[in-house]
């Protein structure tokens, strides 16, 4: 990976979104690229995000010819207003790309780069802009109260019956066994509840989402929105993280979603060591390097 150049411009803007002030950074290249990528920020961070992910994403990316744009949306971060949650915030989205190709004229369409929720809303929003040629989804949020129970049971109780110093509190009485077993049993419950109501990471909010998508569960209306865009998808996915273990159960689960993510539109990138939010250097690093080579090798529109 080329190294992050600190002499690249970052410039700070403050642009309107539903009468409110946003903040944004956007980091110029040296390079007449007509393509750029947006970055949507997944709660409850902001545009700097955990252990400065996000600016590490930017700089990296930007070092190496692509422009890049990082925002907090509204109520989030530096910007005015209430944050209207992850699902309802196309208008945030929207102004930043139009705010990127007022600051970089040579722009002319972009990729989305979304962490969490940010990718479920990213996801939500790219079907309605043409200008959005890419997307780049990092470990979804498509959590509902039977998903998370089922991911629970299958990779954390599974693998804990597997380690060693399980037995050993277990064996010394050192172990909550009534409380586990309460635990489980609630779990069990609601793994196999036929409710789909899905669940926010970060707020719960009241607006109502589009016609047709609201009475929608979180993983459907994943799925219509990745159905109903055209262009490529890359898929990072995080080995060591309960939200992507949930992701990839669903996905692998049914022959709609294999339709979609096993086309030639639709990529994926696994990082076996890496946690949900890419903590160690060595992960960002990979998560720069497959993003800047996906980036690089789309078509132009």
């Amino acid at each position: 990976m080329t190294n992050s150049a600190s002499s690249l411009d970052e410039t700070p803007v403050i642009f309107s979104c539903s009468n409110k002030q946003l903040m944004g950074v956007a980091h110029s290249a040296e390079s007449d690229s007509n393509r750029g990528v947006v970055i949507v920020v997944g709660g409850p961070q902001y545009r700097v995000g955990s252990h400065r992910q996000f600016l590490l994403l930017a700089r990296g990316l930007a070092a190496q010819g692509i422009p890049v744009f990082r925002f907090d949306c509204r109520g989030m971060g530096d910007s005015e207003g209430e944050f209207p949650g992850f699902e309802n915030i196309d208008e945030d989205i929207h102004a930043a790309i139009n705010t990127f190709f007022e600051l970089v004229p040579t722009i002319k369409e972009v990729v989305i780069w979304g962490l969490c929720d940010g990718a479920s809303a990213a996801s939500f929003y790219a079907p309605s802009d043409p200008r959005v040629v890419a997307l780049v989804l990092a470990n979804p949020w498509i959590r509902t109260e039977q998903g998370e129970a089922k991911a629970y049971l299958k990779h954390y109780y599974l693998s804990r019956l597997m380690n060693k110093e399980f037995w050993s509190k277990l064996v010394s009485g050192k172990f909550d066994l009534s409380g586990s077993l309460r635990s489980l049993m609630s779990l069990c419950q609601k793994s196999f509840n036929t409710q789909t109501k899905s669940e926010s990471p970060v707020l719960e909010h009241n607006a109502e989402l589009p016609a047709g998508l609201n009475n929608l569960s979180l993983p459907d209306r994943f799925y219509q929105s990745l159905k109903s865009f055209p262009n490529s998808v890359l898929l990072i996915i995080s080995g060591n993280d309960l939200t992507a273990a949930e992701f990839l159960d669903v996905i692998n689960a049914e022959k709609r979603w294999r339709k979609i993510t096993k086309s030639q539109n639709c990529h994926q990138k696994t990082l076996p060591e890496a946690d949900h939010t890419f903590s160690k250097r060595s992960s960002m690093d990979e998560v720069i390097d497959c993003t800047y080579e996906f980036v690089s090798r789309i078509k132009s529109s």
